[in-house]
């Protein structure tokens, strides 16, 4: 029987804070693999925005594509596959990583479809799904024409008119928030009740936004767009409403909420907040020891930057968790028993052949 791969830490989801937690816990000499399911959210996203030093071309998929190469120069494990379970169980000691921290008695097992893994630690990376709009053809706009990230992607909508589809008091607020960048806003009720409450009703009868409540019968692709979009993909032209009468849209946002992606941390026994959001401390840790969760499974920011941070910060914590000098006072007794450095012999190696090449995985930049 094939012995099951141990790492010290492995991550569970693809997106950016999940490959940055990688990316500083390989970096910082910890044995590390990343499972991500093909496809993911952030995969899916057309134009990366307000990642500094990234341009307006960028995909997700390029960010992820260029991540991974990274993650594998610096000698990580990648594994695209789709976790099905992360369980707490008993330490194998014949499968534990060399440089293991002896006084923890227990490991993790994450079971993908095709292959399973024992990690001392594990990071959720999970995120959430966005709840689609219910119009016929829309969401094959997403992200060109459809959006979900307000801070995102309302300067790239300004001056245009827009949509909010929704009907409740996040979808107004949104609705007022775009009137900083133009003034045509329509909220889309789409044949629902206005459930908002009584101050953002006043709000709402107060700012210049339009509220139409028929519904929307289908999306429509925009036959000439100014929005570049690097291919033949279509721009979101309009809606068509249910009467037959046609409004023509730069673009618009959907705000029917979030479904956080928790199957795994509530699985664990990880605590959850009342959204379900997974519960972290300022390590981004969970209620369960050795389980850590970032990005938007925490908070549903929805932002690159912040989740890159997310990730930064649980990578430099699990590296003082796990790391094995300096040596606590009251265990320096262990200190002739420890090999130094710490770092195991093959990332070393990696780490050599890194700083030595002329070239590395990821954006460079131009040739002058």
């Amino acid at each position: 029987m094939a012995q099951t791969p141990a790492y010290e830490v492995v991550v569970v989801g693809g997106g950016p804070a999940g490959l940055t937690t990688a990316l500083y816990a390989t970096r910082l000499g910890h044995r590390t693999a990343l499972v991500n399911r093909e496809g993911g959210r952030y995969e899916s996203v057309s134009f990366v925005h307000n990642l500094v030093g990234v341009s307006e071309e960028t995909s997700g998929r390029d960010v992820t594509e260029l991540a991974i190469d990274q993650l594998e120069e610096y000698g990580a494990d990648y594994y695209c596959d789709d976790v099905r379970a992360v369980e707490e169980v008993e330490r194998d000691r014949a499968a534990a990583t060399e440089f293991e921290n002896e006084s923890d008695d227990t490991q993790f097992r994450v079971t993908a479809e095709n292959v399973a893994l024992r990690a001392d630690r594990v990071v959720l990376a999970t995120g959430f799904t966005d709840v689609p709009p219910r119009v016929r053809d829309l969401r094959r706009f997403t992200g060109r024409g459809l959006h979900y990230c307000v801070h995102c992607d309302a300067y790239t909508l300004g001056d245009e008119p827009v949509f909010v589809l929704g009907h409740e008091d996040h979808a107004a607020e949104v609705a007022m928030l775009l009137l900083n960048f133009t003034d045509e806003v329509d909220v889309l009720l789409n044949d629902e009740d206005p459930d908002w409450s009584d101050d953002v009703a006043e709000q709402v009868e107060t700012h210049p936004v339009a509220v139409v409540e028929d519904r929307v019968d289908h999306a429509f692709a925009a036959e000439d767009s100014d929005h570049a979009t690097g291919d033949d993909a279509p721009w979101l032209g309009g809606l068509e409403f249910a009467d037959g009468r046609t409004r023509e849209y730069g673009g618009g946002f959907a705000v029917y909420g979030r479904e956080y992606n928790n199957d795994l941390a509530a699985a664990l026994g990880c605590d959850l907040r009342d959204d379900g959001a997974v519960a972290v401390d300022e390590d981004r840790e969970t209620s369960v020891s050795g389980v850590y969760a970032v990005g938007d499974l925490t908070h549903g920011q929805n932002q690159t930057p912040i989740a890159i941070g997310d990730g930064a910060y649980a990578g430099i914590a699990l590296h003082k968790d796990l790391r094995q000098f300096p040596v606590a006072p009251d265990e320096l007794d262990r200190v002739p028993d420890l090999g130094v450095p710490a770092m195991p012999d093959d990332l070393r190696a990696r780490m050599w052949r890194v700083r030595a090449a002329d070239e590395h995985a990821g954006m460079t930049p131009p040739d002058e």
